[in-house]
């Protein structure tokens, strides 16, 4: 907005303080009703003004997690094309540790002027389901948009006989307690979606934890570990070298880049565990500013280039309104918070 856009503006907004003030002061039996709209119009021209001339300086991006996994990834990605589109520097902050917690509690604690905002993924939900830090981080954080998800892929060692989901089923509620599967973390979201998929089907595996995934994806190839939930694009090569089997993907739908994978959705009605990252900003951010954000980011999502970039990543594009984000954060903790309740999980 132009300077002499934003002295209108100012006088405007004066105007109706110096009216509400008369108002207020005439004795009119409707004086303070009328004064109360006064102050709304007030209120909704300052935020106006304020949502125009943002950004006026750099703003940060944290990212909970150390740089080079999917988050700081699709981080990058969107604070580049932010930055070209918005005029503003968008600096990824990667604050990993904590499983998250210590980022997460960096973006709660910073000041709601639209000049902070995070970049969370599905596993920020249940790490907060998990580990039950002394505050509500949701409670205390805005949605702004959902900008990409990917499946997760149930893989096994092709040492087992099994080829679909239904003989995978069969295959280890014959053997209760027989197979294992990885864990890069407990209470992590691929721990967590699989102790779900065991509770959706009355089946018994153990779980081995390990300090990283790649250590586990070690002894899966191996042969020492059965079964591993994961992502679907680092595992792909090794799904088509024929050393892991792929049985199915953890959304709703098939993955479109691999049809030949079957959704467990098609085998266990409603099974829906999707990878996906959003913009949140902390509680309080003005309305305006998340509501800007959500358009621009919308547009952005739609053009080609920046799809081609997620499509690399082995992700699809999402988009949608802040209030979806904040519905989800929500009900993915709470049924993450059953899952550690209902299978008596221990987080250290």
């Amino acid at each position: 907005m132009g300077n002499a856009a934003q002295q209108l503006s100012s006088g405007a907004v004066y105007g109706l303080i110096n009216a509400g003030r008369a108002l207020m002061t005439s004795g009119s039996p409707c004086g303070f009703f009328v004064s109360s709209v006064l102050c709304l119009m007030v209120w909704l021209m300052c935020s106006a003004v304020q949502a125009q001339t943002w950004p006026a300086k750099p703003v940060r991006v944290i990212v909970p997690m150390a740089a080079g996994g999917g988050s700081d990834s699709v981080a990058r990605i969107m604070s580049s094309r932010l930055t070209e589109a918005l005029g503003q520097q968008f600096v990824v902050d990667n604050r990993g540790g904590g499983g998250g917690l210590i980022g997460i509690g960096m973006a709660v604690k910073s000041a709601p002027d639209g000049y902070t905002l995070m970049l969370i993924s599905g596993s920020v939900p249940a790490t907060i389901a998990a580990h039950k830090p002394a505050y509500d981080p949701i409670s205390n954080l805005s949605g702004v948009i959902r900008v990409g998800y990917s499946p997760l892929t149930l893989v096994v060692h092709p040492s087992l006989p099994v080829k679909s989901v239904n003989s995978f089923f069969a295959f280890a509620r014959a053997r209760p307690g027989q197979l294992s599967f990885v864990v890069p973390g407990v209470g992590s979201l691929t721990h967590l979606a699989m102790e779900y998929l065991m509770s959706r089907t009355q089946l018994r595996m153990l779980h081995v934890p390990y300090k990283s995934t790649g250590l586990g994806m070690t002894d899966l190839l191996s042969g020492q570990i059965q079964v591993m939930m994961t992502g679907l694009l680092p595992v792909m090569p090794y799904v088509q070298s024929g050393r892991l089997r792929a049985i199915a993907v953890s959304t709703a739908q098939r993955w479109p880049a691999q049809p030949e994978i079957p959704a467990l959705a098609e085998s266990i009605a409603g099974f829906d565990v999707e990878s996906w990252f959003a913009f949140v900003a902390p509680k309080g951010t003005p309305t305006a500013v998340i509501s800007r954000l959500n358009t621009d980011m919308n547009k952005l999502l739609q053009e080609p280039t920046l799809r081609k970039s997620f499509d690399a990543q082995g992700m699809s594009v999402a988009g949608g309104t802040s209030e979806d984000v904040d519905k989800r954060m929500r009900s993915e903790h709470d049924r993450w918070a059953k899952i550690i309740r209902d299978a008596k999980l221990r987080i250290d």
